[in-house]
């Protein structure tokens, strides 16, 4: 090594080198960077371990970057997609499953991919607290379940962390699919009939209803569209992304504290119908104001410890600083393509104040075109005009941004970025705009929980999180006052669970009762709500029925103009007006069009 070279320059080489190996492909193009690793095309990024990390940071790194270049090689998404269950802990456990046989592949080939694959599982499996779950119904089954696989593939002893959630299923895991799960081996290589046995397991487990597609109970859900998880599946599920919830089953518990498997598995489809009703009462109507008042199918157990908190109570002013540091090296690598959708959306805007002119008039500016008809008849009157300016009416425009677990890493930093250029932009064409944040308290229910379980865990208790709604800038607050305080959604201890419905109706009811003509609601989200405490003891769609409450009420109720940016995710199925981002890089080229049209007057 020459005394110029960085000390990762050797790491980087011989990382590079496994990776392309592993990938099958020596024209990859492999970079290193801040966040979680991101596949696109030919390219892969993979994390840079700091000077003087442990040997376990840096196989965690390495293991970040085999399990990609393993995923490059031997999975088919188109394949993946055709056997995708559609949605809720059915879709969760597939993808589990099938990055378990991924990772097998690896780890029975070469031991120290496999010591690389482990110390990475051990790290992702920490960073989800999963090391700190203490009872059943805070282990995720369909993670369990992939972890089980994984162990039975490879042969190889779990990571504590990861042992640590498995231990509450294993039993019932193996009673019910230990057939099936061995059965998995002698098809490893083969992803297609992989996929097929899988899809036996989750028969085992009793979520062979999520294997079907929508049925008519699924259209009948109070004039609510149906949602199409297959638009959804191709993206990459990580442990923090734990998702319990979607519209399929609806299943009252009378204990109120068993499992999701005891829940699905026991359901009586006779009774499915009669629980999935909705009150016949016509909706809650918005009051005098315009505020929306709570569904009435939807109740919080307790609200005694959400909190409504500003973004610098969160978080010192140094530490803030260096956040905002964080995201401000993220905009510099797009500062081209953001400057270019700043400079269109400004135009887009500023052009609805255009000027116009009246013409043959007594008085005002002389009308030099008409002068011609002077000189040719000097009996003709010379012709004035006047400048009229048009009706552009005061805007005001909320950005509400999904900051839950599921967002870490890219897809917060793609979020904070929108929050950045449009919120510069606007406030330039002298639009007020105000934004806010979602999460939770705590992961697994925090002190609503406890205190539901000191009273004796009441069934359907309804929801179970403790509220965390964030006001990072206020619609009256300057810019650069505020700025900074977008970094803190690149605090990673931030981000825990979301319950989309309460935040929506909290973010409308701020905005509907301010005083300009014209108000937007701008959704920064990934998709669903949840929260898996809350789901857990409730109907496993409860949440996400709530969300499609909030955004009927302000699409067909209010005169707050809704519109969405789906991170990953598309999110048109749920609201009228959308677009999706997949990747920074998309905030240039079409994208700006697209999102400059998000803001054209409502016909």
């Amino acid at each position: 090594m020459s005394d110029k070279e960085h000390p990762l320059e050797p790491f980087k080489r011989a990382t590079t080198a496994t990776i392309r190996a592993l990938a099958g492909n020596d024209e990859l193009e492999v970079t290193f960077g801040q966040g979680p690793p991101v596949a696109r095309g030919n390219r892969i990024r993979v994390p840079l371990p700091g000077v003087g990390a442990s040997a376990e940071e840096i196989d965690a790194v390495r293991g970040m970057g085999d399990e990609y270049a393993l995923k490059m090689r031997y999975h088919d998404a188109a394949e993946h997609q055709k056997h995708l269950p559609q949605g809720g802990p059915a879709q969760e456990m597939f993808q589990w499953i099938e990055d378990a046989r991924i990772a097998s592949i690896g780890s029975m080939r070469m031991e120290g991919v496999a010591q690389n694959l482990d110390a990475s599982l051990e790290a992702q499996c920490r960073q989800a607290a999963f090391d700190t779950i203490t009872v059943e119904s805070e282990a995720p089954l369909s993670v369990a379940v992939g972890l089980l696989v994984r162990q039975h593939l490879t042969g190889r002893p779990l990571p504590p962390s990861a042992e640590h959630v498995v231990q509450f299923w294993r039993d019932y895991v193996e009673e019910h699919a230990g057939a099936d799960i061995e059965a998995l081996k002698d098809h490893v290589l083969d992803q297609g009939s992989f996929a097929d046995a899988c899809r036996r397991i989750l028969v085992d487990l009793g979520l062979e209803a999520e294997l079907e597609e929508p049925t008519e109970f699924d259209d009948s859900q109070d004039d609510v569209e149906t949602m199409d998880e297959g638009d959804e599946s191709e993206s990459d599920i990580s442990p923090e992304d734990v998702r319990l919830d979607d519209d399929v089953m609806v299943d009252e518990n009378a204990e109120g504290d068993s499992s999701l498997v005891e829940m699905d598995a026991d359901v009586d489809m006779d009774e499915l119908g009669a629980e999935a009703e909705p009150d016949e009462e016509p909706p809650h109507l918005p009051d005098d104001s315009g505020r929306i008042r709570v569904d009435v199918n939807y109740k919080a157990f307790t609200e005694e410890f959400d909190e409504t908190v500003r973004a610098e109570e969160l978080c010192d002013a140094d530490e803030m600083l260096r956040l905002r540091g964080l995201l401000d090296q993220q905009l510099l690598s797009l500062q081209y393509a953001t400057s270019k959708l700043a400079n269109r959306l400004q135009r887009r805007l500023m052009a609805k104040q255009n000027r116009t002119w009246e013409f043959d008039l007594e008085e005002g500016m002389l009308d030099t075109s008409k002068l011609a008809q002077v000189i040719i008849d000097p009996m003709n009157p010379l012709a004035y005009k006047q400048e009229k300016e048009m009706q552009f009416r005061d805007t005001v425009v909320t950005m509400l941004i999904d900051s839950s677990g599921s967002m870490r890493g890219r897809s917060i930093t793609i979020a904070a970025m929108c929050a950045d250029i449009l919120g510069r932009t606007l406030e330039r064409c002298s639009v007020r705009v105000e934004i806010l944040g979602f999460t939770t308290r705590a992961w697994r229910g925090g002190q609503s929980r406890e205190k539901w379980i000191a009273e004796g865990k009441p069934s359907n208790p309804g929801r179970l999180n403790d509220l965390r709604h964030i006001v990072y800038k206020a619609a009256d607050d300057p810019w650069q006052r505020t700025r900074r305080n977008l970094g803190l959604m690149m605090r990673e201890e931030l981000l825990k669970e979301n319950i989309d419905g309460e935040a929506l109706i909290w973010a409308h009811n701020r905005l509907v009762t301010r005083h300009e003509q014209r108000k937007v609601l701008m959704v920064i989200s990934d998709g669903l709500p949840v929260d898996n405490s809350t789901l857990l003891v409730n109907p496993s769609n409860y949440l996400e029925q709530h969300l499609k409450y909030a955004i009927d009420m302000i699409e067909n109720h209010s005169p707050v103009e809704l519109i969405a940016i789906g991170i990953g995710h598309d999110v048109t199925h749920h609201y009228q007006r959308a677009v999706t981002i997949t990747d920074a890089e998309q905030l240039g080229g079409a994208m700006t069009e697209q999102l400059a049209a998000l803001f054209d007057v409502r016909t």
